[in-house]
């Protein structure tokens, strides 16, 4: 397997500890935001998705590290979470004002799309209680070392909350190695997240400056061009189809400038139409690059949180102590049955990822 040096379980509390924003998620189900009236009610954020679906799917011990308003809305996501297995021990709770004028909980309006019509996001974030996090805010000394745990996730999405929010994941990740945890990190560049502090260019220093942090990276062709600058050779114009070969230049670039990096990760998706795709995904190990099955034609529920799932189970597979080709079936696997039931977080169980896995068809169980 990839060389991680992860801690030995018994003596960690946690298998894995996520640090990330955990919003209310609004969907209209079939029809549209601007049009619904009314909406189902989900948990969900890029962080959290992964301790989500480590806990639920594949068994680990996981937790969330976040801020929420002390609020009726705020202990709506708490209980959402709380279904889902994962310790909100390291919530941090801040004091309702009322009204919210000086923090709030963050609310995701997402509509799923059909056909030819792509999903929206809406989102209504600022001045979240968990944008204001900051360093000193979290015993990360606590957390890694008296409780202790064997992976660290966060990602791209929380560190383009504010200034504050990118230096506490630097102080986690800092505080993660001291402590000889696992560290990955998920880019998910989102230009509507960071379009008012600076654009791509900002994205850029502030992740090129985390960057050297990571043990396990995972992002798409668009996360590796915007936020770490690794422009892909001899390819022009849209980057959303990239051949398989780009792929691999574009992943060993960044193994040549990040000698960090264990493993690099990337999901593989040609977009037919909202509800159609084709999906696949590689991951590059100790100098190998290896390439899940490919599954054309993977039809879509919801696409949102397909990213988030292909992370946890590869996450899994290399806390198992798979090799780096068999943790990459499970991501993908998990991941393409992450996007058949609505919601951000997986509703798969180990043994429906292992039949697809091995191979399986999706003929009737009963």
């Amino acid at each position: 397997m990839a060389h991680l040096n992860l801690r030995d379980a018994d003596s960690c509390r946690y298998d894995l500890v996520s640090l990330g924003e955990v919003m209310l998620r609004l969907d209209p189900g079939e029809t549209r935001v601007r049009t619904a009236r009314q909406f189902r009610v989900w948990e969900g954020g890029g962080e959290y998705n992964v301790a989500r679906g480590l806990r639920r799917c594949f068994g680990q011990r996981t937790a969330i590290v976040t801020a929420l308003v002390d609020n009726e809305v705020g202990r709506l996501v708490e209980d959402l979470m709380l279904q889902g297995g994962v310790a909100t021990d390291h919530v941090r709770w801040l004091p309702f004002d009322g009204v919210g004028r000086t923090a709030r909980n963050g609310l995701n309006f997402t509509e799923r799309g059909f056909g030819v019509r792509g999903a929206v996001g809406c989102s209504d974030r600022g001045h979240t209680a968990a944008s204001q996090l900051k360093p000193g805010d979290i015993d990360w000394d606590d957390v890694f070392g008296r409780l202790g745990s064997r992976w660290l996730h966060t990602g791209g999405i929380f560190a383009a909350l504010s200034e504050s929010a990118a230096d506490t994941v630097e102080e986690a990740l800092t505080a993660a190695r001291r402590h000889g945890v696992v560290t990955s990190y998920d880019l998910n560049y989102r230009p509507s997240l960071w379009k008012e502090i600076g654009g791509a260019d900002r994205a850029r220093e502030v992740n090129r400056r985390l960057a050297p942090l990571i043990d396990v990276m995972f992002g798409n062709e668009e996360d590796f061009s915007a936020c770490l600058g690794l422009e892909v050779e001899g390819v022009d114009g849209d980057l959303t189809h990239l051949p398989v070969e780009a792929y691999r230049r574009m992943i060993d670039r960044a193994s040549e400038e990040y000698p960090n990096f264990k493993v690099i990760a990337t999901t593989l998706r040609t977009v037919h139409s909202a509800t159609v795709n084709d999906w696949g995904a590689l991951c590059w190990a100790e100098g190998e690059c290896h390439e899940a099955t490919h599954r054309k034609g993977l039809e879509i529920l919801d696409r949102v949180g397909g990213g988030d799932s292909f992370a946890s189970g590869l996450i899994f597979g290399l806390l198992q102590g798979f090799e780096p080709a068999k943790a990459l079936e499970y991501g993908a696997a998990h991941g393409a049955l992450a996007m058949t039931t609505p919601g951000d977080t997986s509703m798969s169980t180990l043994a429906e990822v292992e039949k697809l896995v091995a191979g399986g068809s999706a003929r009737v169980d009963r």
